[in-house]
């Protein structure tokens, strides 16, 4: 074979995003925390902190039940730093100078409580103190002036008693630990007694995060109790109030069924924050995830005297929405679910990070006027994003993810680094945000260039399955690529059932030819499918009998059209096919007839390597091939090439030739420009008639994934 390769320009010229502003948030790196625990079962990032020089990141562990260090004197290239084990399990984290406190959770079970906070030095990996805190901790706050520190007891509830309802003792209450130069006073340890406070079991309450202004003042959230509190640094309560409840419409509030439908409504939904942060002396903003009856979708600012000065409402999710991150599995219960906030002022404007768990997202707000906030980015995140931290000095954002995908086959937990740039935003490659009707999309899969108009189509896959769909896209390198219609796929008039829509291709007509990878143990057919520009299926193309006889599941994943002959890429080797080969199946649109050539994988590392996309393009056949690697562990994700005069079908059931391929580009240096780990699905390929190749991966539906779709152009040749 013979190998040729393109290189790799800047991102900002190979990625779509958004047009150039002043100054944004781009990512810069990932850090796989498993690298700090290679040995660990389930590795985990969750809250995180960085010491006053902003050199060394530090974040707790539960599942390995340590506290994992990141050196990011170079912030672009962060290296593991270490663990240290400790007793039980690391709740929260705060730093002052380089002196890291650190909840731990020490219980024996739900009723018998207990745990303390840890003073570690993270130089010398030293304890310098430890106070028993009586209880079971989670989040952990310093004082800005370095005066005390206050932990939220929660003395959670056991979730499989009651109903999993509150009420269950003992009771959670928030603790007040004094510092003189950053000892802690043990034994002057206040025990702030928040019962009796709420509506929702005022004598359970359930401490979940708490924060501190500058005049130290601590606002502390009781989530399952949908309850606010405001504290002095002597335990006493300043002010305290429900959290409230919010009028929830156009929302999906059904899961589990295969399509993106928002006209639901949650009316009196209760809040239920979980992180605050603290924007000034008197406002505090919210991450209202939700627990027992709540979760609002979104976020508030409040004053501190219980009046709500802001609240997104739906407009956070319906963002998320837009950019393909909505997790439709999660759609009955917290939709994205906001979980965690923090707050920095970067080059003079304030600024509020909002992260939903389920979405993977992290939101960028200006907050100048904390009645209009403004939503200036929404940048990809690892899974789960848990606990952020600004270091504005450097012009650092990080978030910490705590979902370790490894058992799923998903991506591990990842710390991710963004920076502070003068440059345009990387983020998002793809958006509906133009369409006049709120659009959800994901799972792109197949993709064609339309040469007249300069558009691109694409299908996306049986993930939702009750919603085929084939998107119109305007694709631009002035900013992200704009969905601007969609196509239903019916059959007699109805959403086309028992599809999954791997591959398309116009058929010169102003309609489409479509393959369905099937799926016998689902009932599922294999197939090719005509479709008009309506997008109502008028022919039904099934297999014959030699491929039926030697299929297996991973099928068609890519059809194009040369003349009157279609071309399908079949994913993986079927009963006939030799280790590593597999076949490029022909099928004659005027005769009928059947043929196949076969098509040489690479052989896997790891895993196992297939093809995901065919598309004709001048003298050639191009193919992406991959494997199904995730991050540090992929190594071919490529486009190749067949000269079109090798693809000579042969009859299906004898002896079929193996065609030569050449590499025409090494993907993996651009699934990594914009900082974030390798993905696993490129399944997208789309050639524009200057030879422009147009990239897209799929996001599974967001589900066991961050919901990141990468939609970018390569050059000309």
């Amino acid at each position: 074979m013979t190998y040729r390769t393109v290189l790799l320009g800047t991102a900002a010229v190979l990625m779509a995003g958004p047009a150039l502003a002043d100054m944004n948030f781009n990512r810069i790196a990932s850090f796989a925390v498993a690298q700090n625990t290679p040995d660990a079962e389930e590795s985990s990032s969750e809250i995180i902190a960085a010491t006053a020089d902003g050199m060394t990141l530090v974040y707790t562990d539960s599942p390995a039940k340590v506290l994992g260090f990141i050196d990011i004197t170079d912030p672009a290239a962060p290296v593991a730093a270490g663990v240290v084990a400790l007793d039980g399990e690391p709740t929260s984290v705060s730093i002052i100078g380089q002196t890291a406190y650190v909840g731990v959770n020490t219980s024996a079970d739900y009723v018998n409580t207990s745990g303390h906070l840890l003073a570690l030095d993270v130089d010398s990996r030293a304890a310098l103190g430890d106070c028993d805190l009586g209880g079971q901790p989670d989040s952990v706050a310093v004082a800005p002036d370095a005066s005390f520190i206050a932990v939220a007891i929660e003395n959670e509830r056991d979730e499989d008693l009651g109903d999993g309802r509150t009420g269950q003792m003992p009771a959670g209450y928030v603790a007040i630990v004094p510092l003189s130069d950053g000892v802690m006073d043990c034994d002057a340890m206040i025990m702030a007694d928040v019962t009796g406070l709420a509506e929702v079991s005022p004598e359970d309450p359930e401490p979940e995060f708490v924060a501190i202004n500058s005049e130290n003042e601590i606002v502390v959230t009781m989530q399952e109790n949908n309850h606010m509190v405001v504290l002095n640094a002597a335990g006493e309560v300043l002010s305290h109030f429900s959290a409230g409840s919010v009028d929830l419409e156009g929302i999906d509030t059904i899961d589990e069924r295969a399509a993106l439908v928002f006209d639901g409504s949650q009316p009196g939904r209760l809040r239920e924050p979980d992180a605050v942060t603290w924007i000034d002396g008197s406002h505090f903003a919210t991450a209202n995830e939700g627990d027992m009856d709540g979760g609002s979708r979104g976020w508030t600012i409040f004053h501190q005297d219980g009046t709500v000065v802001y609240e997104s409402g739906v407009s956070f999710e319906h963002a998320i929405v837009q950019i393909g991150h909505y997790p439709d599995r999660r759609s009955d219960a917290k939709g994205v679910e906001p979980e965690s906030v923090t707050f920095g002022v970067f080059g003079g404007t304030p600024y509020v990070f909002v992260g939903a768990e389920r979405a993977s997202v992290v939101g960028v707000y200006d907050v100048t006027d904390p009645a209009n906030p403004v939503l200036d980015q929404l940048l990809p995140s690892g899974i789960g994003p848990e606990g952020y931290v600004v270091i504005p000095e450097r012009g650092l954002l990080i978030s910490a993810n705590e979902v370790d995908g490894l058992e799923d086959g998903a991506a591990r937990s990842h710390v991710m680094i963004y920076e502070y740039q003068d440059a345009p935003a990387v983020y998002p490659h793809l958006t509906s945000e133009s369409m006049d009707e709120l659009t959800g999309w994901g799972a792109i899969s197949g993709m064609v260039a339309d040469p007249e108009t300069g558009l691109i189509y694409a299908v996306n896959d049986s993930f939702y399955g009750f919603q085929p769909t084939i998107f119109v896209i305007d694709p631009s390198m002035d900013g992200p690529s704009q969905i601007i219609d969609t196509i239903p796929v019916t059959r007699a008039g109805r959403p086309a059932q028992m599809l999954d829509m791997e591959g398309i291709t116009l058929d010169g007509d102003g309609g489409f030819w479509v393959a369905s990878e099937g799926r016998t143990d689902r009932m599922i057919p294999h197939g090719i499918y005509h479709i008009g520009a309506d997008g109502e299926i008028e022919q039904s193309i099934p297999l014959p009998a030699e491929l039926l006889a030697v299929e297996r599941r991973f099928g068609f994943e890519g059809i194009t059209m040369v003349g009157d002959t279609l071309w399908m890429a079949v994913q993986r080797e079927w009963g006939d096919d030799p280790e590593n080969h597999v076949k490029l199946v022909a099928y004659n649109t005027v005769t009928g007839d059947w043929g196949a050539v076969r098509y040489e994988l690479t052989d896997p590392e790891t895993g196992w390597v297939g093809l995901s996309e065919i598309v004709a393009h001048g003298d050639y056949i191009y193919l992406i091939e991959r494997d199904n690697q995730i991050g540090a562990n992929a190594v071919t994700k490529q486009i190749t090439r067949v000269a079109l005069a090798d693809m000579v079908p042969a009859p299906l059931g004898g002896d079929l030739p193996v065609v030569e391929h050449e590499l025409v580009v090494d993907l993996i240096p651009y699934l990594t420009s914009t900082g974030g780990y390798v993905l696993d699905k490129i399944e997208g390929l789309a050639i524009m008639p200057d030879g422009t190749m147009w990239v897209s991966t799929d996001n599974d539906g967001v589900d066991d994934h961050s919901g990141e779709t990468m939609f970018f152009a390569i050059p000309p040749m």
